[in-house]
C-alpha cells in the first residue's frame, strides 16, 4: 500500500519499522517539529523523525496540520491509508478523509477505557490488571472510532510506564500488517466501542508528588505509572549531609512491602516507607541533579536513617 506514517516518540518507531519491513511504500513520514532538548537546548528531531531519516524517507514536520497549505500537501500524496501512532496533533476531517482507506491509529489501551493522552500511565496508576493495544479507524472524536484489531496484555506487578510502553510498542507494531491486509480485502468489520469511557488526561507536574497517606497499593502504582517521566517524587533531608534544605528525590521503581508506621516514615535500612496502610520499598531512585541509581547506592551517600520522615 501507499502509506503515510504519522508519529513522534520512541513508542512509534517499532510500528514504522514494521511497516517498512512489510514492504509497504512509505511516501511520507509526519512528526512533531524538532524541539529544544538537553542542557544546551539544541533543536533535536523526534525519535520517529531521526529513524525515518536513517531509512531515507521524506519527513514533514508542520507545526500544525490545520493550516490549509499543510492539508493540501497531505491530500496531494494520493494515499491508500495513513498509519498514526502517538503523533501528537488533532487531525481535521479533511486530513482524516484524504486517504482512500482513511486514517488508522494504534492506541495503547482497551477502548473506550483510557481515551486520551496518557493511557499507559493512567492504566498503571489506576491499578488495572489488564490493558492492550488496538488499531482503530480514526474519527473526529477523541479516540472514539471503531476498532479493527486488538491484542490483550497483562500489566505486571513490576511494570513501569517505560517497561509496559516498550512491550506495547512491539506488540502493537505487529498488528499493522494484519490490519492493513484485512482492511484492504474487506476481511475485517470495524467494531464500535462498547462500555463507559474513561479519559487518560495528560500528566501534570502537580500530581507527581507522592502522598504517603494513601494506601501502599496506590503509592506503588503511582510511582510505577510515572516512571521514568515525569517521575513521582518526595523530599528528604539526608542525615549528616551538608544540604541547605530538603532534597527532591524521584522514586522510579518500588514494590509492596511489609511494615506499618506513620505515613512517610522510613522503616528500615532497605528504604521501606510506611504509607496510609501498608508500606512500599523504594528500589530505584534519583536525587535532584544526580543520575538514577539503586536505593542502596543512594543511601551510601545520602543516609536516611530509620525514623526519617519523608515529605
Amino acid at each position: 500500500m501507499r502509506l503515510a506514517f504519522m508519529g513522534t516518540p520512541d513508542f512509534a518507531v517499532p510500528s514504522l519499522a514494521e511497516l517498512i519491513a512489510s514492504g509497504h511504500e512509505i511516501v511520507a513520514v509526519y512528526s512533531q517539529p524538532p524541539r529544544p532538548r538537553g542542557r544546551g537546548q539544541k533543536l533535536t528531531p523526534s525519535a520517529v523523525h531521526a529513524f525515518a531519516e536513517t531509512m531515507g524517507l521524506p519527513v514533514f514536520t508542520p507545526e500544525s496540520l490545520k493550516a490549509q497549505d499543510a492539508i493540501d500537501t497531505f491530500q496531494s500524496l494520493d494515499l491508500d491509508a495513513a498509519c498514526v501512532v502517538a503523533y501528537g496533533q488533532i487531525l481535521k476531517p479533511a486530513v482524516l478523509e484524504a486517504p482512500r482507506l482513511g486514517c488508522l491509529n494504534l492506541h495503547g489501551s482497551l477502548l473506550p477505557r483510557w481515551r486520551g493522552a496518557a493511557p499507559i500511565q493512567r492504566a498503571i496508576m489506576a491499578g488495572d490488571a489488564r490493558t492492550g493495544v488496538q488499531i482503530m479507524q480514526m474519527s473526529e472524536g477523541l479516540d472514539e472510532g471503531p476498532i479493527l484489531l486488538s491484542e490483550l496484555m497483562d500489566i505486571r506487578a513490576d511494570d513501569t510506564a517505560a517497561s509496559l510502553s516498550e512491550r506495547m510498542a512491539h506488540v502493537g507494531a505487529a498488528l499493522w500488517p494484519r490490519a492493513l491486509a484485512a482492511i484492504e480485502r474487506g476481511g475485517v468489520t470495524p467494531t464500535e466501542q462498547v462500555g463507559e469511557a474513561t479519559y487518560a488526561r495528560k500528566i501534570t507536574p502537580a500530581e507527581a508528588r507522592i502522598d504517603w497517606t494513601r494506601p501502599a497499593t496506590e503509592v506503588d502504582a503511582h510511582i510505577r505509572g510515572l516512571s521514568p517521566s515525569p517521575g513521582a517524587w518526595f523530599e528528604a533531608q539526608g542525615s549528616g549531609v551538608a544540604e541547605a534544605g530538603p532534597v527532591r528525590i524521584k522514586a522510579l521503581l518500588s514494590a509492596l512491602a511489609d511494615g506499618e508506621g506513620a505515613p512517610g516514615t522510613v522503616l528500615d535500612d532497605a528504604l521501606t516507607v510506611a504509607c496510609g496502610t501498608g508500606a512500599v520499598r523504594l528500589i530505584r531512585v534519583q536525587r535532584e541533579g544526580k543520575a538514577a541509581q539503586s536505593a542502596e547506592e543512594m543511601l551510601r551517600g545520602f543516609p536516611l536513617p530509620v525514623g526519617t520522615v519523608l515529605g
